[in-house]
C-alpha cells in the first residue's frame, strides 16, 4: 500500500499561515500631525492628508488602510495623541500591514517612544517608513537609524523650548509683557503698547482685594461677584446699577 504524502507549504513564521508564494496586497495606513492650530500648520496639515491618500491608492500592490491623524498636539509624547493611539491599536489588531509617515519627528520627538512604539510593531510584523529619511524599520540599519533621528528630533524639541523660555525671560526683564486684554481685568493695551490702568475696572479689582482681606476665599469672592451680575473681563454677566457710577459696566 503506498504511503501518502501530505506537502505542508512554507509560512512566513509560526504565528501565521500565510503562504510565502501567495500574493496579497499590504494594507498601508499614514500618520499625519501638526503641532500648533496656526493657519500655515493647518495648511500643512491638510496637505499631507490629501498627499498621503493619493499617494496610497495610486499602488496598485497597496491597499489602503486610512489616514490616522492629530492637530495641534505636540509630539514630545504619546498620551493625548488620540490619533496615533487609534493607529497603533489597529496596527496590533492585525488591520496594517505598514505605516508611512512624512519623518521620524512627526511619529514622534521622544527617543522612548518612538522605539518603544516601533518594537511593538515589528513584534506584530507592522512596518514603518519615513519617507524624509528613506527608513524602513525593517532593514536591518533600520533600528539604528531611527535611534539617531529620534534623538536628534528630541533634542530639537528642547531647543526650541529652552529659546522660547529664555525669549520670554528676556522680554520680561526688559519691561516687555504678553497680556491677553480681553481677559485681564484692570488693565488696558496703551498707545505704546504698555499697560495702562482701566479705571472702571478697577473698582472692581480693589473690591475683590478688598473681599479677600476681610476672610472669604477665591471660590467665595467669584461666586459673590457672579450672583450681583458682576461682568468677567470678556464682558460676560448683566450690568446693573450700583454705587461705582452711572457709567460702570461691570456689575
Amino acid at each position: 500500500m503506498a504511503n501518502k504524502v501530505k506537502v505542508i507549504p512554507a509560512t512566513i513564521s509560526r504565528r501565521t499561515a500565510q503562504r510565502l508564494d501567495e500574493q496579497r496586497c499590504r494594507r498601508v495606513a499614514a500618520y499625519a500631525r501638526v503641532s500648533t492650530d496656526r493657519d500655515e500648520q493647518l495648511t500643512s496639515y491638510a496637505a499631507q492628508v490629501d498627499y498621503y491618500s493619493r499617494y496610497i491608492k495610486e499602488r496598485d500592490d497597496w491597499e489602503f488602510a486610512g489616514i490616522y491623524t492629530d492637530e495641534g498636539i505636540t509630539g514630545t509624547n504619546t498620551k493625548h495623541r488620540e490619533g496615533f493611539k487609534k493607529m497603533v491599536d489597529d496596527a496590533l489588531a492585525g488591520k496594517i500591514d505598514l505605516i508611512i509617515t512624512k519623518s521620524v519627528s512627526r511619529f514622534a520627538r521622544n527617543t522612548v517612544d518612538s522605539l518603544t512604539t516601533i518594537r511593538k510593531l515589528k513584534a506584530s510584523h507592522v512596518e514603518c517608513y519615513f519617507e524624509k529619511e528613506n527608513i524602513w524599520t525593517f532593514d536591518g540599519k533600520g533600528e539604528l537609524l531611527l535611534t539617531i533621528m529620534s534623538s536628534l528630533a528630541q533634542e530639537e524639541s528642547r531647543s526650541i523650548s529652552e529659546n522660547c523660555a529664555w525669549g520670554q525671560r528676556k522680554r520680561f526683564a526688559d519691561g516687555k509683557v504678553s497680556v491677553s486684554y480681553q481677559r485681564f481685568l484692570g488693565y488696558d493695551k496703551g498707545p505704546d503698547g504698555k499697560m495702562v490702568i482701566n479705571e472702571k475696572q478697577a473698582a472692581v479689582v480693589r473690591r475683590i482685594y478688598g473681599l479677600f482681606l476681610g476672610g472669604l476665599t477665591p471660590h467665595s469672592i467669584a461666586k459673590k461677584l457672579s450672583a450681583e451680575h458682576i461682568r468677567t473681563p470678556s464682558g460676560q454677566g448683566e450690568p446693573v446699577e450700583c454705587g461705582y457710577g452711572p457709567e460702570y459696566p461691570y456689575k
